[in-house]
This record gives structure tokens, C-alpha cells and sequence, in this order.
């Protein structure tokens, strides 16, 4: 075999052998690895000290395990977050580090309105008292007497934006950079300060990437700014919200409730206060759930990871010249 390929993707490998051909065509070995989630950094060290490509989920490739992997080439991220990569000490080594932008884009927004739906219908308040045998009204909003804060507006946010505009909703976002004011304009975007953003919501929708700029970027100070009427949103990254702080905001009754598809330890762990609560909506870091994205993920990152390796072959073969 010309290259050997580590394949830590959990949702590539339960189809692995259906793009198998892709691989065998250019003579890759592939090294397959037991994974529930994510491997972390004491599970990666033994496995990519003899690997040329790797494409991993969330897996904790920090500097440790890239100057451990001499001859690693490429890290092909499957999806769009790269944040779990030290992506400093790999440019540094001369690994390229290639992602999918974008690629779930519409999955995800469908997933928060469903979400802003679901609370402000109580649809799942509703369904649990009606199975426990009460018939009991509930008062519901609908989303043109709502307000929705976007903390995020790129490629997932204009499409919550676009969805929430459908349902007559008032719209505000919040970014670190510039949102073209002609999206504004279309859509009716009010841009604000997070914290003017925090005190207005009735739903709070997390579309951010993870950098040193939104670590707990919603804390024990963000929570307290918010209506005790309002629910937070997470379909971003687990660590963009402070979970102790969210607990405690939770129990004080200073915010309605919360939606989380991500946290900053999946699996989620059994023993979490998180599971506790019957106005939090847990999910398994599942908003990215699309059968067209998916199989357009799988294809991109297995391409993306044969024209690097490719192109470091051709580099090594002019350089003999």
C-alpha cells in the first residue's frame, strides 16, 4: 500500500465500505479504530505514529499527537468544525488541515426552529401531561410575538435568520464581524451588542464557531441578562456555553428553559444535572442530521484527502528531480 489513513469519523465508518473502492484505487490501507464519539489525545498517540492522512470527527489532535505523527500529511476534518485541531502546531509541521464549510447548514437551522417551535407551543409540555393523563391548557405564543436573538450570523445563522423572517418573527444578531447590510435590509436584522441582544430575546439561538473568542461566551453574567420567559439555543459547539453556570440559571429560574444538541463532554455523562430538568431538550450532537449531507460530507472528505496526499507526492517527486 502506498499511504496508510486513519479513519476515526463515527459517521463514516459505519459506511466505510461503500467508498472503499475510493481508497483501494489509490492504494490507501486504512485503519480503522473502535469510537463512540471522539478519540482523545491518549487514544490518538498510539495510532498515528505510522499514519500519512487521517480523517477524524472531533477527534483532540493536539500538538502532542501531530509531533508524534512524522509522517501525517493531511487531517481531512469530517464536517465543519476544526476547533478540536491544534491547528497552529500543524501549520508549523507542514500538515494541511481541509474541512466541508457549510455542509449542514440547512439541517441544522430546520433543527433550532424546530426547537422554537417546540417551546413556543409547549408542544413538549403539551405531549407528556396529555400521556400522563391531565388536560391541562398551557399558554403558547406564537413567533410573530416573538423575538429571536442569532449570536452568530454566518452560514447557519442567515438560514435560522431566513426561517424565523418566514414566521413573521423580529430578528436581532450579533457577530465579531461585519454582516452585509443588504441581508439586513432583506430580512429586517437589527444588529446589537450581545448584551442589548440578551435582554431583548425570547429565544437565544448559538451559531458560532469555538475560538478563544466565544469560549463561554454565554456565562453566569449573560444568563442573568436574560428574560425569565427566554430559552437558549446550542447547536454550536458545547463549550460556547458555561454548562455549570447554564445549571444554575436553570435552578434559579432566571431563564425558561434551554435546548442542546452539543455540550463540552460528549457523550453527554449520565451523571450530568443537565438530565434532570423537563424544560431542557437534550440531543447527541444530531442537528446535522441529513442523509444528501451526509453522503456529500463522506465523498468531499475522502477527496479532499486524496488530492493532498497527491499533491505532496507530486511536490516529493520534484524535488528528486
Amino acid at each position: 500500500m502506498k499511504w496508510r489513513v486513519l479513519v476515526s469519523a463515527p459517521y463514516l465508518q459505519p459506511v466505510l465500505n461503500q467508498y472503499r473502492p475510493l481508497f483501494d484505487g489509490e492504494e490507501i490501507e486504512l485503519v480503522v479504530p473502535s469510537i463512540q464519539e471522539r478519540l482523545e489525545e491518549e487514544e490518538l498517540l498510539p495510532l498515528v505514529r505510522d499514519i500519512d492522512g487521517a480523517i477524524c470527527g472531533d477527534d483532540q489532535f493536539t500538538s502532542r499527537v501531530l509531533q508524534e505523527a512524522r509522517k501525517l500529511k493531511v487531517i481531512a476534518k469530517w464536517g465543519t468544525g476544526t476547533d478540536s485541531i491544534d491547528k497552529e502546531t500543524a501549520r508549523a509541521l507542514g500538515i494541511v488541515v481541509c474541512n466541508t464549510p457549510g455542509a449542514f447548514t440547512e439541517a441544522v437551522a430546520d433543527t433550532v426552529l424546530g426547537y422554537i417551535l417546540t417551546f413556543a407551543r409547549r408542544l413538549y409540555q403539551l405531549d407528556r401531561e396529555v400521556k400522563e393523563g391531565r388536560w391541562t391548557k398551557q399558554r403558547s405564543v406564537s413567533l410573530r410575538e416573538s423575538t429571536l436573538g442569532v449570536i452568530g450570523v454566518g452560514n447557519i445563522g442567515r438560514a435560522v435568520v431566513r426561517r424565523a423572517a418566514a414566521f413573521g418573527m423580529k430578528i436581532l444578531g450579533n457577530d465579531i464581524v461585519e454582516i452585509p447590510a443588504d441581508f439586513c435590509k432583506e430580512y429586517m436584522l437589527k444588529m446589537l451588542s450581545k448584551d442589548e441582544l440578551l435582554k431583548e430575546s425570547d429565544f437565544v439561538s448559538l451559531s458560532c464557531d469555538l475560538n478563544p473568542t466565544s469560549y463561554h461566551l454565554i456565562g453566569q453574567g449573560e444568563f442573568s441578562l436574560m428574560k425569565p420567559t427566554a430559552y437558549l439555543i446550542n447547536t454550536a459547539r458545547g463549550a460556547v456555553v458555561d454548562e455549570s453556570s447554564l445549571v444554575e440559571a436553570l435552578w434559579k429560574k432566571q431563564i425558561a428553559g434551554a435546548a442542546l444538541d452539543v455540550f463540552e463532554k460528549e457523550p453527554l455523562p449520565l451523571e450530568s444535572p443537565l438530565r434532570q430538568f423537563q424544560n431542557v431538550l437534550l440531543a447527541p450532537h444530531n442537528a446535522n442530521s441529513s442523509p444528501a449531507a451526509w453522503d456529500y460530507v463522506h465523498r468531499n472528505t475522502i477527496s479532499m484527502l486524496i488530492k493532498e496526499l497527491r499533491n505532496r507526492e507530486q511536490s516529493s517527486r520534484n524535488l528528486t528531480r
